[in-house]
Formats: C-alpha cells, structure tokens, sequence
C-alpha cells in the first residue's frame, strides 16, 4: 500500500497546466489594476495640460481656489484661495477642475427635464 501511495505522489507536475493556470491570471490582473490606472493617469495629465487661467480647481490637499497665472516654464500655478489671497503650486497639485462637475450637473437635470417634458 505505501509503495502505491509513493509512485502516485512522486510524479512531476504538468508544467503545461500550471502555465494554463499562471496565463490567465496575469491577463486578468493586468486588465483589472494595471491597464485602469493607466487611463486614469493619463485623464489627470490631460486635466493637468488643459489647465487655464480662471479656472476653478482643488488642490490635491483639498483647498478650492481659481487660477490667477500658470507658468510654463516653472511647471507652477498661483490659485487665489480668497479674495487677496494666492499660493503658488506645483501643477501637478491640482486634482480636479470644478467646472467639469458642474457641467455634467447641468447636463444630468437638462436630461432630467426633457424627460419630465416627454412623459
């Protein structure tokens, strides 16, 4: 009986089926974690180069504040956070442009509306 139990334990692995098994596991984590953080960095580099004076941003730290200059050479911002009162910051520390928000609140009740209006 033990020398059964040894010549069926003893065999090698197919390494055919473990490469079946490892392949798809790298696709599927490639496309749940790396290929979605790719667009989101390259959303927030597009937000980044669209930047224009008067826009109306947050800062990474959560300050709210428009932008008054951008200067390209030094890759720097200066946001007035109040009246009469502006930093200068990198401008990769600006996470989100408000008005794009506040565009997209505009559309969904414009939707809403004609939708009321319809029925």
């Amino acid at each position: 009986m033990f020398q059964l139990l040894a010549a069926t334990t003893t065999q090698p692995a197919n390494p055919l089926g473990t490469l079946v098994f490892i392949i798809p596991m790298f696709a599927i984590g490639y496309l749940l974690l790396v290929r979605p953080q790719k667009r989101r960095l390259q959303a927030q580099r597009q937000l980044l180069n669209a930047l224009e004076v008067g826009d109306e941003v947050v800062t990474a730290g959560g300050i709210l504040g428009q932008i008054l200059d951008i200067d390209e050479d030094e890759d720097v911002v200066t946001v007035e956070i109040a009246p009469g009162t502006s930093i200068r910051m990198l401008r990769g520390g600006i996470s989100r442009r408000l008005e794009d928000e506040a565009d997209d609140e505009t559309d969904d009740e414009d939707e809403a509306e004609e939708a009321d209006r319809s029925s």
